[in-house]
């Protein structure tokens, strides 16, 4: 019997604790459970960017499949890279997996933001199909000219939790889980918090610290020139026991991104029944249901803080905690685990490029 099979190209390490790296190590661990033969392929080089080194590796890795294999492309990797891509689009079956558009990147230049949306169009363009995680991000490839003919959307999964037991706790912990990036406005947390210090708090920031330092030292100093040292803990990357003894311990998840194309950590904090504050930035409102969020526009710092308090002050911010948190709980029974995501992204595959299985 011939099981599928599947190469999987992504830039670095398939361990590193992201979003969009746990989503492709699962769905790559679900496919080997449905019988599937997956061999991932790590290029190097600088991404997203898209170096000399990494137009090599992607060029060799490309390169180095038999004719007619079936090769998805994590976005990160090819984005800006549509030459390797456009050379074998005939003789490989190349599908993009797109966490979110490179160009959606908060903070970039108005130059570059133009030539990664018009690199990514042609990147796109040579693929026979995309994979998205989101609705959001399925419509957002309309302005890249993919015909939704072409796109499948393939939501991350959820794994069970039991319910959080810091929800009703009388000092209430905020948890943020986030790499400390622009995009993930921990900046804006910061400064919201200051104006809540009249308040019982305490707030853990969970996420690497290393891939925008000088973001994150800013951050850190923010909570100095605040006076909030003592009240916010930045933790760094952690492991995931780690990560679950924090889900465990809050009462209230906290996510001020300025955009995200799902919010995995999201649906995490929902199978917890944590209440959410977060943002309308991309797919936040599709992630999470209203009835057991407060979002609040992106960049609102103002907003964000009236959120917050709306949640924490007494009398009754213990009330609608535990409101938004009967709402999550209900909410979570209808999230898909990674088993029937892993069947979802299969399909997908299959029918984005149905010509055997190699």
């Amino acid at each position: 019997m011939t099981f599928p099979r599947l190469d999987l190209v992504i830039p670095g390490p398939l361990d590193q604790r992201t979003g969009g790296y746990i989503y492709d190590a699962r769905m790559a661990d679900g496919l080997r459970r449905l019988g599937w033969s997956v061999q991932i392929h790590s290029v190097t080089g600088a991404y997203p960017h898209g170096d000399a080194v990494a137009r090599t590796s992607l060029t060799e890795t490309l390169a180095g499949f038999p004719s007619k294999t079936r090769v998805v492309i994590d976005g990160l990797a090819m984005g800006a890279l549509p030459g390797p891509l456009e050379e074998c689009r005939e003789r490989l079956r190349l599908v993009s997996l797109v966490h979110h558009p490179l160009a959606d990147e908060t903070g970039l230049d108005a130059e570059t933001r133009d030539r990664f949306a018009g690199l990514e169009r042609r990147a796109l363009a040579a693929c026979e199909g995309v994979v998205v995680t989101s609705a959001y991000t399925a419509r957002r490839l309309d302005a890249y000219g993919v015909e939704p003919s072409r796109v499948r959307v393939v939501r991350p999964g959820t794994d069970p939790a039991p319910p959080a037991a810091g929800v009703s706790t009388p000092v209430p912990t905020l948890l943020c889980v986030g790499t400390l990036t622009p995009r993930k406005g921990q900046d804006l947390l910061v400064t919201a918090l200051a104006s809540l210090a009249d308040l019982p708090w305490h707030c853990i920031c969970v996420g690497s610290v290393e891939r925008a330092p000088q973001y994150a030292a800013d951050v850190r100093k923010l909570t100095y020139d605040f006076g909030l040292a003592t009240r916010i803990v930045f933790t760094g990357e952690c492991d995931g026991a780690t990560l679950d003894r924090f889900y465990d311990q809050a009462s209230v998840f906290v996510l001020p991104s300025r955009y995200e194309g799902y919010g995995m950590v999201l649906t995490e904090a929902l199978a917890r029944g944590l209440p959410v504050v977060s943002t309308t930035g991309g797919a936040i409102p599709d992630t999470v249901p209203s009835t057991a969020s407060v979002l609040v526009a992106p960049g609102d710092v103002v907003g964000l803080a009236d959120a917050l308090r709306g949640v924490l002050a007494e009398p009754h911010g213990g009330q609608r905690r535990a409101h938004l948190s009967a709402a999550a709980r209900e909410h979570a029974r209808c999230l898909p685990d990674w088993s029937s995501a892993s069947r979802g992204f299969a399909d997908a595959l299959r029918s984005l490029t149905p010509d055997g299985d190699v």
